[in-house]
């Protein structure tokens, strides 16, 4: 692929969407490329995670090897980013990612994004907001979980 042709995927990705072509011109050419033949194990469960991986080509199944059956936790292809919070944190990762077809990622190491961050702090400033956005999302989610639990657990209490 060609730097424009990354930079055109990486625009694709929710969390780069908003950049500017500068900023996706530095991702695009400070990543590592890596090439996985279908089976190669990307990355393990429970690996330290210093870096994300943007699928450019082919697909990759997240799977728990702990787990008695063997199906996907989820089928990736390309666009997607695997292991966002490593970008900005230090993490594990929680399940164990497998090249299902011949495929290419883009690896991204959080040393660059910190590195983003610094340097533009516009960059930061849309991440800031697009990640606060998607935390009050989630803390909705669970808080809807919560109270259908709590109708499960508690019925009688609806009733009063």
């Amino acid at each position: 692929m060609t730097l424009a042709e990354d930079i055109s995927l990486l625009i694709r990705v929710p969390l780069f969407a908003e950049l500017a072509t500068d900023h996706l011109r530095l991702l695009a050419f400070s990543s590592v490329r890596v090439a996985l033949p279908r089976g190669q194990v990307l990355f393990h469960k429970g690996a330290v995670a210093q870096s994300g991986f943007i699928i450019m080509t082919g697909t990759i199944d997240l799977v728990d090897p702990d787990a008695e059956a063997a199906l996907p936790l989820g089928h990736f292809g390309p666009g997607v980013l695997l292991g966002e919070a490593a970008l900005f944190i230090e993490t594990r990762r929680p399940a164990t990612a497998l090249a299902a077809t011949d495929s290419e990622v883009v690896e991204i190491d959080r040393s660059l994004m910190r590195r983003m961050l610094t340097e533009y702090p516009e960059v930061a400033a849309r991440f800031h907001s697009k990640l606060a956005g998607r935390f009050g999302a989630t803390l909705r989610d669970v808080a809807q979980v919560h109270t259908k639990l709590d109708n499960i657990r508690y019925p009688a209490a609806r009733r009063s």
